[in-house]
């Protein structure tokens, strides 16, 4: 591709570099220039224009960025592309799940040409319907062809895909014990239930027994799902504790005692049969995330588990800590309150002469979307995204995302 300064009478046909004034409105970046567009630059003044021109062996960068999602992709299933905008493509999920990442294919991708790039979540990542774990982006307005085939070659089939859940129902059981009041064991299960429920996974049953090892031994032979929770009353502080040492009477192996993720330290890992039993640490009563949600989240995709996985979750572990997680211990004054994120969308987009600025693509994303996903990112307790009742556009382009629309009936009487 050739980028320069040249002369009106050369432009014809080249992309405009930057955008440019003319006539009071603007000439964006991106334009291909026509004879149209030449003839009002030189009335404006203008003898010569920045452009970037391909030259016969480039692929233009849209159609380079779909060309390379595509290859991306592969035949994996509940994922979709969008259509290609400035050089990018996103791809989305369209179910709940895990990402999964050829980690090497992608690095190999990133180094065959600077002007190829793919950005992704990291490797099993969750995500919800309508999230994008990738985006694709060609940097210039074009690249060599021999580029995009070499970055095509050294990918796999499927370098990007989606594990979906496959595990529909669990068992739960409760132990309780003179210390724990009955508001603290109604807490545990209706977070554990929760917690589930937002992997699209019901609990089947619901058991509640004595903190003593033959009544929860009995409860676990009783069990017929293939994930069994335990979430007991007290911690549990060997292997040898109470609830372990159950799930070993039951007949079962115990695969992994502790984890080095905090929160998350007091979790086992067992295995009775074809099912799998999971010690929840206490830290599961609470619905902020935990090192309990990792290992739910792979078990409930089908994604084996092993003690050595679970070894390999430190790095990153220390959840307590990261500020998307409310109330780290070591936050700041004021750091732990809980507040709502109010999105003002219910305007009439007057000055967009007839077209509707939350729609617009930026990067390939409506505005509104993309600015609903900057608020989810915080440490808001809510999201409420302020609609008008004459827009449903608006709300379409939210599917998929954990915010709450509120239609404003009186939007047309303005601010």
């Amino acid at each position: 591709m050739k980028f320069g300064s040249v002369p009106l009478g050369e432009a014809d046909g080249a992309v405009l570099a930057h955008s440019v004034k003319v006539d009071g409105a603007r000439l964006r970046k991106g334009t291909v220039l026509d004879q149209i567009h030449l003839k009002a630059l030189a009335d404006a003044g203008q003898t010569e224009v920045v452009v970037a021109r391909s030259e016969t062996d480039d692929v233009g960068e849209d159609a380079a960025a779909e060309m390379l999602a595509q290859r991306l992709v592969g035949k994996s299933a509940n994922l979709r592309l969008t259509d290609a905008f400035t050089g990018r493509v996103n791809v989305i999920a369209e179910a709940p799940g895990l990402v999964k990442i050829d980690i090497d294919a992608i690095n190999r991708f990133n180094s065959v040409d600077p002007a190829i790039t793919v950005a992704t979540l990291p490797p099993l990542a969750r995500v919800n319907a309508g999230t994008m774990i990738a985006t694709v982006k060609i940097i210039p307005y074009a690249v060599e062809a021999a580029s995009v085939d070499l970055a095509c070659s050294g990918l796999g089939p499927s370098p990007l895909a989606l594990e979906t859940v496959k595990i529909r129902h669990a068992d739960l059981i409760l132990t309780k014990a003179d210390n724990l009041t009955e508001k603290a064991l109604d807490k545990g299960r209706e977070a554990v239930v929760a917690r589930l429920a937002a992997l699209g996974v019901d609990v089947q049953t619901n058991a509640i027994v004595p903190h003593q090892e033959d009544a929860v031994r009995d409860a676990v032979v009783a069990s017929t799902a293939p994930v069994v929770l335990i979430l007991g009353a007290s911690a549990t502080s060997d292997q040898g504790d109470v609830c372990p040492a159950a799930v070993v009477a039951a007949g079962g192996r115990l695969e992994r005692f502790g984890m080095p993720v905090d929160p998350g330290n007091l979790l086992f890992l067992a295995q009775l049969g074809n099912r799998t039993v999971i010690g929840l640490p206490g830290c599961a009563r609470s619905p902020a995330l935990n090192g309990a949600d990792w290992v739910l989240e792979r078990i409930a995709c089908g994604v084996p588990v092993t003690s050595d996985d679970i070894a390999a979750m430190g790095v990153g572990g220390l959840l307590k800590e990261i500020p998307s997680r409310p109330q780290p211990r070591g936050g700041v004054a004021g750091q732990g309150r809980k507040f709502s994120v109010i999105l003002l969308a219910a305007g009439a987009s007057q000055r967009m002469q007839g077209r509707d600025k939350l729609t617009e693509p930026i990067e390939g994303e409506p505005l509104i979307r993309r600015s609903a996903r900057v608020a989810l990112a915080t440490a808001a307790s809510e999201v409420i995204v302020v609609l008008a009742p004459d827009r449903p556009e608006r709300g379409r382009a939210l599917t998929g995302l954990d915010i709450r629309q509120k239609i404003a009936a009186n939007a047309a009487e303005g601010m």
